[in-house]
This record gives structure tokens, sequence and C-alpha cells, in this order.
């Protein structure tokens, strides 16, 4: 792929876990050369994650990525490239809401479910039986003391239900006035009101000044949905083999699963 001028310049924007990474998060040969082989071509490749910062971060530097701005927290953190900070990016957009009436609707549905709140800050407070998630920059709390902090995302896990149980159960709630997105098993994500890989995506689209017709983004889950069609809407998006029905429906077109580097098949089409 030769060198992208100006005006050919696409911006990709792609999920991590199912994505760019294997459930083990081992990366796949072939699709750690394709994310290669488009950035040095001058394209804005750039992560779009329910992670946050602080995990999302090994990855982006696994891939050599440099893209000005990195998207997390299904949207409700976007960092900024500013080389006079540690790391090389600072906190520059912040979506943030009270995690009390949530949490206070969801756990009479789950009594047994497993809670963690993350903070503007990226920490991160939880509940016993949180154990499948990253828990650096963390501390263990009691059920009441995760509503005493504005929150830019919470996750909720209830293991003891399989994903069509979950659904139903999450579809009972009602859950008003926050986002939220249910993923492979039973956990579920929530996010601000009105908040989610796509808004800011499309915040970041018109900082970079780029055309809605140059978008890409590939994902597999249900936290992908919103940013799937805003992608597809006038550019290319693609669901990986994997990832629900739902998801494949928005999307342009549906690519290879994580297991079969999926990802290196669609960037390498571009």
């Amino acid at each position: 792929m030769s060198t992208v001028a100006g005006s050919d310049r696409l911006l990709i924007a792609l999920d991590v876990d199912g994505t760019l990474i294997h459930e083990d998060e081992s990366v796949g040969d072939a699709v750690l050369a394709a994310v290669t082989r488009v950035r040095e071509a001058g394209h804005e490749v750039m992560l779009a994650t329910g992670r946050s910062w602080e995990t999302a971060r090994p990855i982006h530097e696994k891939f050599g990525l440099t893209s000005k701005f990195v998207v997390c927290a299904n949207g409700a953190l976007t960092m900024m490239r500013d080389e006079t900070v540690e790391g090389g990016y600072r906190r520059e957009f912040i979506e943030t809401f009270d995690p009390t009436e949530v949490l206070r609707t969801i756990r009479p549905h789950l009594p047994s479910g497993s809670f963690m709140v993350e903070d503007p800050t990226g920490f991160r407070r939880y509940t016993e039986g949180m154990t499948d998630w990253e828990l650096v920059n963390a501390e263990q709390v009691d059920f009441d003391e995760l509503t005493e902090h504005p929150a830019t995302r919470v996750v909720v896990v209830s293991p003891q239900h399989d994903e069509e149980e979950f659904l139903a159960i999450v579809e009972r709630m009602g859950l008003q006035r926050v986002s939220y997105s249910i993923g492979w098993t039973a956990w579920l994500d929530i996010s601000p009101d009105g908040v989610n890989k796509a808004t800011a995506m499309e915040r970041v689209r018109h900082a970079l000044d780029i055309p809605a017709a140059r978008l890409v983004a590939v994902g597999d889950g249900r936290n992908d949905l919103e940013l799937l069609e805003w992608a597809g809407a006038e550019g290319r998006s693609a669901a990986m083999g994997q990832a629900p029905d739902e998801v494949k429906a928005v999307a342009t077109e549906v690519t290879g699963t994580v297991s079969d580097d999926g990802l290196a098949a669609l960037l390498d089409s571009l």
C-alpha cells in the first residue's frame, strides 16, 4: 500500500477485544502486519474501545499507534495526544453521570451480581466477585461506596445467568437516562445517556476534518452497534465473523472471525 494523499486518508476506528486481539489477549501476526501497513500508509488508525485508557494503552502501544485521539470507555472518555504529559496522551473529553439511580435500579434484579464503577480519572471501585476484570488502579469497596463518585462507566457482571436469561433480565429493568450495551456473556456496560463509541468518534471526525465517506469501523460486540451504523452510513463498517446477528445486521459487511484474523482480511481490502 503506497502512502496516501491527504484527501484519500481514511479514519479507521478499531474495537479491541474480539477484533484486534484474541480472547487470551494474543495478537495474530497477520493483524499486526495489516494494522502496521495501513498506519504507515498514512491513514488515521485508532482504537474505539470499551476499555479504560489504562487497559487500552498497552494495546495501543503494541500496535505502534500514534493516533491523535483514542476513544475509551465506550465513548465516555477520549484521550488526545500530548507529548508534554507522561504517556503521551491527556484526558481531553470526559462524559460522566451519577451512578446512584442506575445501581439501585439494577441491584434488586441481580442481587448476586458484581459491580464496578470507573471514575473520570480511570480509577475503578468494585464489589466482591469482579474477578475477571483488569483491577489495577482499583479498590474493592462495599456496594454503597460505588455511588459516592461520578462515573464514566458502570459494569455489572452476573456469571450465573446465561446470555438469554441476562438479556431478559436487562429488558425487565427498564433502564433509563443511561446508554447501555450487553456483553458476550452476562455482563452489562453502562455509559452516560446518549454517549457511545459513535458519538465520540463523530467528535474525532470533526476535529480531524475527515469526510464521512472516508470512515472505516470494525467491531464485534453490541457496544459497537452505533459505531458500525455511524461509519457505514457513508463509509464502510465491518462486523467480525463471530459477532451476534444483530451486530452483523447493522454493518455494511462481515469479515472473518477473530480467531481467523478477520480484521487483517478487511484491512487488506482497503
